[in-house]
């Protein structure tokens, strides 16, 4: 027996994504991408624009319907979406998790639609950049104390932030880190080198 799509559900957040269009319109942004050739400044606004627009249906979910979202290039190539306006402290969650689930939908979204991994950082506020700042000020302090202690062990941490903490001690030429641990308990750990 044949199930039908209710007639409410037609129009959906991932509109046309369980469809197999004929016409793929991403396919020659896919190509570009996945051969290293970059991509245009029309092919990444395309690309932009269908991640703001899942973004603020995903965001009406939430009743935000009056937040703006300001798009800029990463310095790793990354399309950052960043959100502001409204009451969206609900959306950044405890130390961000809520915030980085919301990424992941995002992406997911993304690369449903477009049928390959476009790197997408969604932010609130400036969230996750005055978050990057404080770990990097986390690092270098804990380096210090490594140094004197021989060695420290941070806070438990995303992957994400221990890359930043990593990222941010790599040329220290006095200090090793390394992460040790399981997730949702890993962690960073300074040591000095003797």
């Amino acid at each position: 027996m044949e199930e039908s799509i209710p007639e409410n559900q037609e129009e959906t957040l991932v509109e046309g994504t369980l469809n197999t269009a004929e016409d793929d319109e991403f396919a020659e942004i896919r190509e570009h991408f996945e051969s290293g050739i970059a991509l245009t400044d029309e092919e990444t606004d395309k690309v932009a624009d269908l991640a703001v627009d899942y973004l603020k249906k995903i965001l009406a979910f939430f009743g935000e319907t009056e937040s703006s979202i300001d798009e800029y290039d990463g310095d790793e190539g990354e399309l950052i979406l960043d959100v502001n306006g409204g009451d969206l402290a609900v959306l950044i969650g405890r130390h961000g998790r809520t915030l980085d689930a919301l990424q992941m939908v995002l992406t997911s979204l993304m690369s449903s639609r477009i049928k390959f991994y476009y790197p997408i950082v969604v932010d609130i506020e400036s969230y996750k950049t005055r978050r990057k700042k404080k770990l990097e000020t986390i690092a270098l302090s804990a380096a210090e104390r490594a140094c004197k202690q021989g060695r420290v062990a941070l806070a438990p941490m995303n992957a994400y932030e221990r890359r930043i903490v990593h990222m941010t001690l790599l040329g220290n030429e006095s200090i090793t880190t390394h992460s040790e641990g399981e997730d949702p308990n890993r962690r960073v750990v300074v040591t000095a080198v003797r």
